[in-house]
């Protein structure tokens, strides 16, 4: 599409400059702003072994280094606690954070006993789609996000998951069997991945129905330069050209059955949590090593190293290593994204928050989204989306998240050799430690 060919270099170039972090010797992260709302994202940086696509801070599972890293997590949960935060929405995220069952709901009722918590959502890989699982968590967890990310076997061969989790039929047995027993059952899925095809893709959409679960999130893929070289290596090039076509093709697939929640998000049922809180809750809370908090238009980056954290945390410390401040442009920018994303802007917000129309904060983008039909309702009040605009907010939020990436990348280039290793060694992608 010759209107996302135009956008993502513009917005790739925007996100380096954007999202350069500067070192930050905090002991703790900022206390909440009366009358603010903010959501609690945990996270669990264990696999058993690791994805070659993956950029979020993740290392090889073991137990040695596992449990005392959930301790320090609850302590920081305690310390975010005594800053005077408040939640009612709590993202589990990985990594794998089902790598320790007992662990993740030692975690879970702790935050239920810290904040006034109404909805979890944990993610989860498809072999704990188990009976023990499922009655642990589904108590706990309102809605469970299963990463299947395609059921063609090929691809879950490439993508080194086929022997850890299983066929395609397989996982779709899974699925079919745990639906129900959550909420929300949503499963992860990715598009354009390189030796994908379009009869590939229209079969993940048909098992997608076929799998009772009532979400699904079709992640366009978000590789990281160092994860794009990876991948050109061993199964191509990701191309852009052809992800336009590839997203017609399954909004198009899962209409009659799905409906959408955000630009990349399609639900059967109204109301569903998404995958990307970031929609839902503009500030959050992040903690465990390599989590991310935005407070008051300041981004805040936990240490990636596993070691750091738990030293910080045994000093009385919180985990934050990296911070970066936005001016009022960049957190307009953020605004626009982040609600159109979610499928509407709500422009009389906009100009209360901000003290100035979007059509005047925002003269270029609001220029060109315009000039390419991105928009379908455009008046004084709200601003909604063509399923022109509803891509282009998808290849907007995929070079967001590609920034976001890179960061994730710079903070493991700093990682001491020996954690370096587990990464990037024969303890890394290809076994397990």
């Amino acid at each position: 599409m010759f209107a996302e060919r135009l956008l993502t270099p513009v917005v790739r170039t925007l996100n380096t400059r954007y999202l350069a972090l500067e070192h930050a010797d905090l002991a703790s992260l900022p206390g909440p702003r009366p009358g603010s709302t903010y959501m609690l994202y945990v996270h669990v940086p264990f696999c058993q072994r690791l994805c070659p696509y993956c950029s979020f801070n993740r290392f090889p599972f073991s137990e040695a280094r596992a449990v005392p890293y959930f301790e320090s997590l609850r302590e920081e949960m305690r310390m975010v606690a005594a800053l005077g935060y408040d939640f009612d929405s709590m993202y589990v995220g990985g990594g794998t954070p089902t790598i320790m069952l007992a662990e993740l709901t030692r975690t879970i009722d702790l935050a239920r006993e810290l904040f006034s918590i109404k909805e979890v959502s944990s993610e989860t890989n498809p072999n704990h789609l188990t009976q023990e699982y499922i009655e642990e968590l589904a108590p706990r967890v309102q809605r469970f996000s299963v990463g299947v990310q395609s059921f063609d076997d090929g691809l879950l061969k490439q993508m080194d998951r086929y022997d850890k989790y299983g066929s395609g039929a397989e996982m779709l047995e899974r699925i079919q069997a745990t639906a129900g027993a959550f909420h929300s059952m949503n499963v992860d899925m990715i598009f354009n991945f390189p030796s994908q095809t379009e009869a590939m893709l229209r079969h993940d959409v048909e098992m997608l129905k076929e799998s009772g679960c009532n979400q699904t999130t079709f992640y366009p893929l978000m590789a990281s330069p160092i994860v794009s070289r990876e991948l050109a290596k061993t199964v191509g090039p990701v191309d852009y050209k052809r992800e336009a076509d590839f997203y017609k093709i399954l909004s198009e697939g899962l209409s009659d059955t799905f409906e959408n929640g955000s630009a990349w998000t399609f639900s059967r049922i109204a109301g569903g949590m998404i995958d990307e809180y970031i929609v839902d809750y503009e500030e959050y809370v992040g903690i465990g090593s390599g989590a991310f908090s935005y407070l008051d238009g300041t981004l805040y980056v936990n240490t990636f190293s596993l070691r750091e954290y738990g030293t910080q945390l045994s000093a009385g410390r919180m985990g934050v290593a990296g911070k970066k401040s936005f001016g009022k442009h960049e957190r307009m920018r953020y605004r626009f994204l982040m609600e159109l994303f979610g499928l509407k802007l709500d422009k009389k917000r906009f100009l209360r928050d901000f003290g100035v129309s979007i059509d005047r904060g925002l003269l270029m983008e609001m220029t060109y989204m315009r000039a390419v039909g991105a928009f379908d309702r455009d008046d004084a009040c709200v601003l909604t989306l063509t399923p022109k605009g509803r891509y282009l907010m998808v290849a907007m939020m995929r070079e967001f998240f590609i920034g976001v990436n890179n960061v994730r990348d710079q903070a493991r280039q700093a990682l001491k050799p020996d954690e370096r290793e587990l990464l990037f060694g024969e303890g890394g992608c290809d076994g397990e430690a």
